[in-house]
């Protein structure tokens, strides 16, 4: 049975890993280096770097508040797991700054349109304690506050809509083609990744689609009942964006600059070169998207493959170079203004309204 392709370890795998490894390590003092790499799938040198980064972790910036880990080569020792878990002889208090940051967005949160109300209430009730736990603390976050400006009558709206089981009316941004496009969509669920999206049914494509709230211009609840097909609710965890097997395949060289891509980009596979950089392999239901990727990665990458999406890449670039040059004449007099047209943006294609 065909499973899901292996990409290489990011950041965000390595943290996974390191939160599961603090569990790990708490319940096998003295623990092997060997066998705790074989536990978790590495190799002991990835085992070591992780364990480089744990003592830098805590329930706070403060030295006395961190992992306390260390390794003599061959095993593992965890010297004060009692101190940060959850048999801690006194329980951990929050510091003025801490009791701050939470008090001012748990207060932000409580205005939100479109919150329920029960959960409104409960939020409340948590802060209030949180506030007289903190003492004098808590004093300043009541000199600050935080508003929701753009999203909040949209996503009160969706809210609505998905409660009330409504068709949705709404005139949305595309940064991919630079257009606003109007569309009516059955809501399905509202999610947060970074930004807050609604997942729907959209009757324009008549498939599922992905949109950020931010970017709706403008929205209206309809009479007419929402009926979305039943749909497996896809694990969203990971990334917001998930490629499919189907999606055309993309390849990008970049050098030691440009590995971020393989970071911040799901990919198939990426594959070291000589020169520290690294070939990498990736799909998209839009290929056209990531010309922006390209300009972005300047010196430090080019699309290698499809043919087609390299050379419309190189355009992009020479037509960039061009309107610059044109701007700086203009700024020096030499030159009459000519119109630039928009640059492109990221972004994914109407299967993903949505960029990163």
């Amino acid at each position: 049975m065909a499973g899901k392709p292996v990409r290489p370890t990011s950041a965000i795998d390595q943290t996974r890993r390191m939160l599961s490894l603090v569990t790990y390590l708490r319940e096998r003092p003295g623990a092997r280096i060997e066998d705790v790499a074989r536990a978790f799938g590495v190799t002991e040198d990835e085992l070591v770097s992780d364990l480089d980064v744990l003592p830098m972790c805590g329930t706070s910036f403060r030295g006395g508040d961190l992992l306390d880990i260390d390794t003599d080569g061959e095993r593992i020792w965890w010297h004060n797991p009692a101190a940060l878990g959850a048999d801690a002889a006194e329980p951990l208090r929050l510091a003025a700054d801490e009791a701050t940051a939470l008090l001012v967005a748990a207060r932000a949160v409580a205005t939100l349109p479109g919150l329920r109300e029960s959960d409104r209430q409960a939020l409340l009730r948590a802060t209030a304690k949180v506030e007289a736990a903190a003492g004098e603390a808590a004093g300043a976050s009541s000199r600050l506050s935080v508003t929701f400006e753009s999203e909040g009558g949209v996503f009160a709206d969706v809210d609505r809509a998905i409660s009330e089981r409504r068709r949705l009316w709404i005139r949305y941004y595309s940064p991919a083609r630079d257009e606003v496009t109007e569309r009516e969509i059955d809501p399905i669920r509202l999610v947060s990744v970074g930004h807050t999206y609604v997942e729907a049914w959209c009757r324009r494509s008549e498939a599922r689609r992905t949109f950020r709230l931010d970017r709706v211009a403008e929205i209206k609840i309809l009479d007419e009942p929402s009926a979305p097909p039943e749909v497996e609710l896809r694990d969203l965890s990971e990334a917001l964006v998930q490629p499919a097997a189907e999606d055309p395949e993309v390849v990008i060289e970049v050098g030691p600059g440009g590995r971020w891509v393989a970071e911040y980009y799901p990919h198939d596979s990426a594959e070291e070169l000589a020169d520290g950089g690294l070939r990498i392999t990736l799909r998209t239901p839009d290929p056209a998207s990531l010309k922006r990727l390209a300009l972005r990665l300047g010196r430090d990458g080019r699309i290698t493959a499809p043919p087609e999406l390299a050379d419309s890449a190189r355009r992009a670039a020479r037509e960039a170079l061009a309107a610059y040059d044109g701007i700086e004449a203009v700024a020096a007099g030499r030159a009459p203004a000519v119109p630039v047209g928009p640059a492109v943006q990221d972004g994914q294609d109407d299967r993903q309204e949505q960029t990163r």
